[in-house]
């Protein structure tokens, strides 16, 4: 590993790549905060898509381009007068520090779940109006959920247990079978949702994790069931589901 001189010295030659690249390079000179946000985000779900794998090599690859993303929006702030990548730098330390008060304080902490609380208390302090405030509008539906659920289990709004959380979905299910109108079938539905990306959590299952897993086993089974429909000559489209089911059942064989 790198020591922390190596470490400086590599973070210092890509500032100084950036400002080379913004002086000189016509692509990067016409780059915004607005038109570099969706290659931002797509940029974020590759590396979503490494750390799934646990491909290390893929990951580390996939930070740097998150990171030269990050040194990008400071390079855009220090131009605009705003702000440069010391004070994003500084903004985080100080952040860190205050939400660590067991670290860089006398709070004393039993466990991590204590960990979580003071840091949700702190952030109202700093003067977030609500404990959901930092939940952002644009965030995925799943991924939104499970941040609800465990931003309001920092202040204790949370079941005693998995099995009562389940009782939830019981009852969120009966619900929802219950409704006709279609309208309030989707609400009922997404009750359902909900209960259960609560019951995973509590459970200690990340749900986005596990359905991005359960997706990717279907994309695989079902490209292997295309290919097997080519090698006897076949084409999926003009098979009856039953002769698709038996393809599929052999295709996870192979797995």
């Amino acid at each position: 590993m790198n020591s922390r001189q190596e470490q400086l010295e590599a973070f210092n030659r890509l500032l100084d790549i950036m400002n080379d690249l913004r002086e000189k390079c016509p692509w990067d000179q016409k780059q915004t905060l607005q038109t570099l946000r969706h290659l931002t985000l797509e940029e974020v779900y590759e590396l979503s898509d490494a750390l799934l794998n646990e491909d290390l090599q893929e990951i580390k690859k996939e930070l740097g381009d998150v990171l030269l993303h990050l040194v990008f929006y400071a390079k855009i702030g220090s131009e605009k007068g705003s702000f440069d990548i010391a004070d994003v730098i500084n903004s985080l330390n100080e952040k860190l520090i205050f939400r660590h008060p067991h670290i860089y304080g006398d709070v004393e902490v039993k466990d991590e779940e204590e960990v979580k609380q003071n840091w949700e208390k702190l952030k109202l302090k700093e003067g977030n109006k609500s404990v959901l405030s930092g939940v952002t509008k644009g965030t995925p539906s799943m991924v939104k959920a499970y941040r609800i659920q465990d931003k309001v289990k920092g202040i204790g709004f949370e079941f005693a247990n998995a099995e009562d959380a389940w009782k939830k979905v019981d009852e969120e299910l009966a619900e929802f079978h219950a409704e006709t109108d279609l309208d309030k079938k989707e609400q009922e539905l997404g009750d359902v949702f909900f209960s259960l990306i609560n019951y995973a959590r509590i459970s200690g299952i990340n749900p986005d994790t596990a359905l991005e897993r359960t997706n990717n086993k279907f994309i695989g089974r079902f490209q292997k069931m295309e290919n097997l429909a080519l090698d006897n000559n076949l084409i999926l489209a003009d098979l009856t589901l039953e002769e698709m089911d038996e393809l599929w059942e052999e295709a996870k064989k192979t797995e």
